[in-house]
Formats: structure tokens, sequence, C-alpha cells
């Protein structure tokens, strides 16, 4: 664990707080408080010297991912982790605590102490669907987190099976109007980016399909294969494989601009709707309060790793694009993603069943 620095300021006020307890309390009783403040101040001043910024980090830094391990959120932080880790020589503990669509994590981190060692990896549901999407949160994303820095973001893919029709987005619109409701959506799982995807498409093309939900992508890929659902917005990580296998399609990909590991695949907005974009971005967050030159600290370490190459070439092979910037970018992306995905829920009418 690195040395705790203290600054001979300190260490004088500690020895004169110790000196002063070393006196007999001989006060009435009423002011045995008054005499007690001295021990308790200097008990205290080791503690309150660990959370200011010259001295951080003295122990280890806790970076909570609301997923469970092996997920895409869960490598990104993982790989970030380890590299800010390895370049500041700080220890960084992942702590996995996944449930209610990463709402159990990032409230964890909202209710931690913010002293700077408790940092969470938040993304697009959790921090700007389900505030919208919920009839609830257990806490208030722009209120109790503040924004610390941007790591990446990543699109879905739309596919269909390898012996669909369907050539295009044009292609699957033209069905879906042509038999509305009785095209079938798989859904990895409800509130993701890959969902809003769908609700994006449908909203904006004017089609009504039926949402089939699933628990994880596994299921809902397998059922797409077996002609039970007609196509689905996946992750690059669970649809690559069988794109490349030939046993699925890619129709079109949700990010503004194609995935180097998909050049020949078109976007949404290509595809013949200007603006569509729709990604699941990482983004570091912390408890509000948390010092400011420890944020501005996070921030730097963080752009510093995602600028090795190392890191770039693993988070594109990913399907991802490292994003990074100041605290005022992540805040202004936050705000924007959050205002998007409101707006969207509520003109599209979207809700959960």
């Amino acid at each position: 664990m690195p040395a705790i620095h203290r600054n001979p300021a300190a260490q004088n006020r500690t020895q004169a707080l110790t000196q002063t307890q070393a006196r007999p309390c001989s006060a009435p009783r009423r002011q045995l408080l008054l005499c007690a403040l001295p021990a308790l101040a200097a008990a205290l001043l080791p503690l309150a010297a660990q959370a200011q910024p010259d001295h951080w980090p003295s122990r280890a830094v806790r970076m909570v991912v609301p997923y469970t391990p092996g997920g895409g959120t869960d490598a990104v932080a993982r790989q970030i982790s380890e590299r800010v880790g390895t370049l500041n020589k700080w220890t960084v503990v992942v702590d996995n605590k996944p449930g209610a669509g990463g709402n159990i994590g990032l409230d964890a981190v909202a209710k931690s102490a913010p002293d700077g060692y408790t940092f969470g990896m938040g993304q697009t549901a959790n921090l700007a669907i389900n505030p919208a999407l919920l009839p609830s949160m257990p806490f208030n994303p722009r209120t109790d987190l503040i924004p610390v820095a941007l790591v990446a973001a990543q699109p879905t893919v739309l596919v269909v099976p390898q012996d669909s029709p369907w050539k295009s987005v044009q292609d699957l619109v033209k069905a879906a109007k042509a038999d509305p409701g009785g095209i079938r959506q798989g859904l990895a799982s409800t509130g993701t980016v890959g969902h809003l995807a769908g609700e994006m498409l449908a909203f904006k093309a004017g089609i009504q399909v039926l949402n089939v939900p699933y628990k994880g992508a596994a299921p809902a890929v397998t059922d797409l294969l077996g002609k039970q659902t007609h196509y689905m917005f996946g992750t690059p990580q669970a649809v690559y494989p069988l794109l490349k296998g030939g046993k699925l399609r890619a129709l079109a990909v949700t990010s503004a601009k194609r995935l180097p590991i998909l050049p020949e695949v078109p976007t949404v907005a290509e595809s013949g709707y200007a603006g569509f974009e729709a990604v699941d971005w990482k983004l570091i967050v912390a408890p509000k309060g948390t010092p400011a030159a420890i944020v501005q600290k996070m921030n730097t370490a963080v752009n510093a790793a995602l600028q090795q190459p190392a890191v770039q070439q693993q988070l594109q092979a990913e399907g991802s694009t490292a994003l990074g910037g100041s605290i005022q970018d992540a805040a202004q992306y936050l705000l924007k993603e959050q205002t998007d995905w409101a707006a969207l829920i509520r003109d599209a009418k979207i809700r959960l069943e």
C-alpha cells in the first residue's frame, strides 16, 4: 500500500493536539465534552489527511460494476481499471454488484462516502434510460452522482437470419407495414439500448412490431436462428461470431458512423433515418460531494489509459470506440443523452410490460 505522506503543518497540529490531550481533564462535568474534543481531533487528523487530494489514493480504490462478471460493462471496467492502476501505481479493485438493470450497483455508489475511494462504471441504461422508463429509482443520477470520465461507446447491430428475405432496413420496414404487429423483434433484455433502438426505429418508421423479451442475449439469438423471431438489435459481442460464421446477416449498425469491424454494414441513419443513433456508452461516476481535485485526478488517469494503443485496439475489436475528454465533456454528454432518451420514451409512449 502506498505510504501516506503528511505535510509538516499537519504533523505540528497533531503534536499540539496530542500535548493538549496529555494534560489531565479536571473541568466540571458540563465541560467534559470540551475536554474530549482535542483528543477526538487528534484521532481524526490522519483520516482527514487520507481524503485530501494530495494524499489520494492512500489505499485501494473501488470500481463498482453494476452487472455480473464477464459481460461487456465488466470487461471494459476491468480493462480500464487495470490500465489506470498500472500507469499510476494505484490499486483499483473491481466490485461487481449486479441487479435491477444496474440500479443496485449504482445505488451503492451513490450512497458511498464521497471520499474518492468509490467509483462506478455507469452506462446508458442505468444513467439515462432507467430514470425515464422506470416508475421509480433508488437514486437520482442527476443529483446523487457526478460524472467523472467518458470511457467508450458501442452501438448495437440490427441482425436477421442469413436466409431472411430482408437485405436492408427498408425491407424490414416494408414487411412490418404490410403486417402490423405480425413481425417479432427479439429483446435480449428490456430497458437496454438494444430494446430502445428497436423502439426508436419503430417510432421513426411508423411501424408496429411485437417485442419478445428474453433473459439474455444467448436465448434471444437462439430463437432468432430458430425463426421464432424475425430480427433483433444485438451487441457486437453477441452477434459478430455468427455474422462471420454465416448464420446471421447485419442490416445496419446504430452508431453515427460505421463500425471498423463491420465496414460494409451501413448505419441506420444511412438507411433513411437521419440522426438515428443509439449507443451503449460507459461513463465513470462518483458519489456527489467527492472532492473535485480527486475527480480530476481520476479523469486524467482514465484519459491516459484510453490513449494506450492496446486499450484502443481491444475496444475496437469489441466493436467499441474510445471516448475520453474532460469532466465537463462527460457532464454535457450525459445530460444530452438523458434528455434525448427521455424524449423518445415520452414521445413513443414506451412502457415496460
